[in-house]
């Protein structure tokens, strides 16, 4: 199908787009009940006629998605040579309905460290529509056996093993990825703190750890180049803050339900942005 395999090249390459589908037909229609099409800003996929009754859904996408609308809207057109007509006359005689759904970029987040807390966190996003990758420099932690609970992950998963060098990863990550480091070491998640400040595509950097943790960190990026204003965009302790205890099930709920918060709101807007 060909609209299919457009919803799916516009999540994998991160555009929105806008599915039109043609629900009810009374009378003559170019096409049956159950016809699609995919518009994006630049192209569209597939047809649900043609003619007039094709050029205003089109229209009607594309001025969804420049006001960032997210709700699907109905869309009722008449195919008789008395309607009103803006891109030719169509008279089949019948009228039809159209359902216009969005199609958004949905979230992106990278966990740095497939630990106790990375895993339950990943357990947790799993469950919800968004492209989650999953990194670490120990092999073992992202075997398929480790990861047999996201099996049946509703998002995107995307796993990085990176023995040498993960903060590479970085550089990879699409734009307006939410960026999560908790690694078993220290040293690998201060590298990942300065590649992550360096990036200019994330969205978010959340550290976890102490406050001493942290004076250590900020000294260590300051003295390497970073500005003040720089370092405060990495977020630490993360999670919400009123949601106290340490155990990994725990911390994992609270970044998670940080992160939806978040999500509610813009998906590609910055950490800082969202205070």
């Amino acid at each position: 199908m060909e609209w299919l395999k457009a919803v799916q090249r516009l999540r994998e390459r991160r555009l929105p787009g806008v599915l039109v589908t043609l629900t009810s037909v009374r009378g003559h229609s170019p096409r049956e009940a159950g016809a699609k099409m995919v518009v994006s800003a630049e192209r569209t996929w597939a047809t649900v006629g043609g003619g007039n009754l094709e050029a205003v859904a089109i229209e009607r996408a594309r001025a969804m998605l420049t006001e960032g609308l997210a709700v699907p809207e109905s869309l009722k057109v008449s195919l008789s040579d008395k309607a009103p007509y803006q891109h030719g006359v169509q008279c089949c005689g019948g009228e039809v309905e159209l359902l216009l759904e969005p199609l958004p970029v949905v979230p992106s987040v990278a966990i740095f460290g497939m630990g106790h807390v990375g895993l339950e966190l990943a357990r947790i996003l799993a469950r919800h529509d968004l492209e989650l990758h999953l990194v670490d420099s120990r092999t073992a932690q992202l075997e398929p056996e480790q990861l047999r609970g996201l099996d049946d992950a509703v998002a995107g998963i995307h796993v990085h093993q990176v023995p040498v060098l993960p903060e590479l990863v970085i550089g990879e990550l699409p734009e307006g990825t939410h960026v999560l480091v908790m690694t078993h070491d220290h040293a690998e998640d201060a590298a990942l703190c300065d590649a992550a400040l360096r990036a200019g595509q994330l969205a978010s950097i959340g550290l976890i750890g102490s406050s001493a943790k942290w004076s250590r960190f900020r000294a260590k990026l300051a003295d390497e180049g970073h500005a003040p204003e720089a370092i405060d965009r990495i977020t630490t302790p993360i999670g919400l803050p009123d949601l106290g205890g340490k155990e990994p099930a725990t911390i994992a709920v609270s970044v998670a339900a940080r992160l939806l918060q978040l999500f509610a709101g813009d998906p590609a807007q910055t950490e800082q942005q969202a205070r």
